[in-house]
């Protein structure tokens, strides 16, 4: 199949929750920061990371989001292409899923992810997620990570980068800032995370 790519808006101090709008998520204060931000570059990079033909891996609250606002979205190739991607949900709710075309993932999320990387498929995209990216990065199944990093302090929120992630390291192999200050940078999972000491200075 094709690759599992992580695409994520985050601040600088690693909050991925709620970017996009002030219907977003809940009653989360700061809904919509990305906004702001936003640049003709960062959806540049977007569209080229996901491709025109791609399916979306999602937690069950992200796809809520989602399916509140694209199926009703005005006319667009986004809009056209993530309605007709196949959505592939963490979820213990499957019966309730009404967005499609959509699966769910089983009671064992690993499985099914790795279910999914078994198919002869198109790349796989994972949008939010925050319960998702962990498992990802721990069982080696995430293949490719966009990251556009945000000029912007939250303090509080879901953060890509929680506890559960295991120590790891990431290869850099494409950045670029825009003018927006919004920094674009693509990594690798590259392996478990070596450890050292400097030398003493002489």
């Amino acid at each position: 199949m094709g690759k599992i790519k992580i695409i994520e808006h985050i601040t600088l101090d690693g909050v991925i929750q709620a970017p996009g709008g002030p219907n977003e998520d809940g009653d989360y204060p700061h809904r919509g920061w990305a906004v702001p931000h936003a640049d003709p570059a960062g959806g540049e990079a977007i569209v080229a990371a996901q491709g025109e033909v791609f399916d979306l891996l999602l937690g069950r609250r992200t796809y809520d989001i989602f399916s509140g606002f694209w199926p009703k979205a005005p006319k667009s190739p986004m809009a056209d292409r993530l309605n007709a991607a196949t959505k592939y949900v963490a979820t213990h709710r499957p019966d309730s899923l009404e967005w499609g075309p959509v699966e769910d993932l089983g009671p064992d999320v690993v499985e099914g992810i790795r279910r999914i990387k078994a198919k002869n498929g198109p790349d796989v995209i994972v949008w939010g997620s925050s319960t998702l990216t962990p498992v990802l990065l721990e069982h080696g199944l995430a293949d490719e990570v966009l990251l556009l990093v945000f000029p912007v302090l939250l303090g509080t929120g879901k953060r890509f980068f929680s506890d559960k992630a295991p120590p790891r390291e990431l290869a850099l192999v494409g950045t670029k800032a825009v003018s927006s200050g919004v920094i674009i940078s693509t990594y690798m999972p590259s392996g478990p995370l070596r450890t050292g000491s400097y030398a003493d200075p002489a």
